[in-house]
């Protein structure tokens, strides 16, 4: 029988994307030569991941008091890394060390990340997700050692579980209210995938505008997509070929708005002066757009940092937090600029 390819460090630092000898400092804890904490963790969580089976017991400097955040996925260019940099340097001014393992929605890699960090003075786990969902974590109910909080996300079978999230209904409800208040009587949702949550409330809180405003809720206007440029493209080409067209967009991410955009300026339909369009979350292209694009910043630097804060000041109330975001007006709805 042909044995198993052992993992090396060679396998760990091609696939961390640091060099052989960076591996080997990190794996033998080393403290001679200055690295990163990030380069260290990222070490660290890509050798768990890989199966090494050499890993040393993780650790913290000096003993000192940890918190740690696991999220099941991040790209670089998610609004949600807001939450993360407040909840880092809230974790900073009150001498406490934030560390961040991606656990790409592997389950045993979480538990193997918190039976370590059971070993270590950790005193509060954030799991996280980057996209607010309701979430099952009956996986995680035996380790109670440390205590834990949801961050972005909730378990409704876990009433007294504490959970901090933005409210995507309130958000949904502000945006459209803004485009109706703008004169907008015909309002199109380019909602994301329907199973998420977060898709869920948005198009409740359109919905819900609509219906305050005595304005129709026309299923035709409301096009699912899977968050795609291309998907958004052709949601907004059918909206257009509709017989009586939308007089706004309201697109559930600014990422889809951007496949809106193009859509619109191939139909040769002018932002704002022909069709009112509005985003969601805020990310930095909103801005670099052209017309630059109205979005609601979510909260998520707020909720971070009340995160840590809970699991710092060692609460133990069943607390849920729900905050509401920001609108931020640009050109793209405003016919008057």
């Amino acid at each position: 029988m042909k044995r198993k390819n052992k993992v090396t460090m060679n396998d760990i630092a091609r696939t961390a994307g640091v060099s052989q000898a960076t591996v080997s400092l990190v794996l033998n804890q080393s403290r001679n030569i200055k690295l990163s904490e990030d380069t260290r963790q990222r070490v660290i969580s890509v050798a768990t991941e890989l199966g090494y089976d050499r890993l040393p017991a993780l650790h913290t400097p000096n003993n000192q008091e940890e918190i740690a955040l696991l999220i099941s996925s991040l790209q670089s260019y998610d609004p949600f890394i807001d939450a993360i940099s407040q909840a880092r340097e809230t974790a900073c001014r009150n001498e406490l060390l934030l560390t961040v393992y991606d656990y790409g929605d592997d389950v045993k890699l979480a538990l193997n990340f918190i039976r370590q960090l059971e070993k270590r003075n950790c005193i509060g786990i954030i799991l996280a997700s980057p996209v607010t969902t309701l979430v099952d974590i009956s996986d995680f109910q035996d380790c109670n050692r440390i205590p834990l909080v949801l961050l972005n996300q909730r378990d409704p079978g876990l009433p007294l579980l504490p959970s901090f999230i933005p409210d995507d209904y309130a958000n949904a409800f502000q945006v459209t209210k803004h485009l109706i208040d703008r004169g907008a009587r015909r309002i199109a949702h380019i909602a994301g995938e329907s199973w998420m949550e977060a898709s869920r409330q948005r198009l409740a809180g359109y919905q819900a505008a609509l219906q305050q405003a005595g304005l129709p809720c026309d299923d035709r206007l409301v096009r699912q997509t899977n968050w795609q440029f291309n998907e958004s493209f052709t949601a907004t080409r059918a909206l257009l070929e509709l017989d009586e067209r939308p007089d706004a967009i309201f697109c559930a991410s600014d990422w889809l708005a951007i496949g809106c955009y193009q859509a619109l300026a191939m139909h040769g339909v002018q932002i704002p002066r022909d069709m009112l369009v509005a985003g969601y979350d805020d990310q930095k292209i909103s801005e670099q757009m052209t017309p630059s694009l109205t979005s609601i910043e979510l909260p998520y630097g707020e909720l971070g940092r009340l995160a840590v804060e809970y699991l710092y000041n060692q609460e133990d109330a069943a607390t849920h937090v729900t905050l509401v975001g920001r609108m931020k007006v640009r050109q793209s709805s405003s016919k008057d600029e």
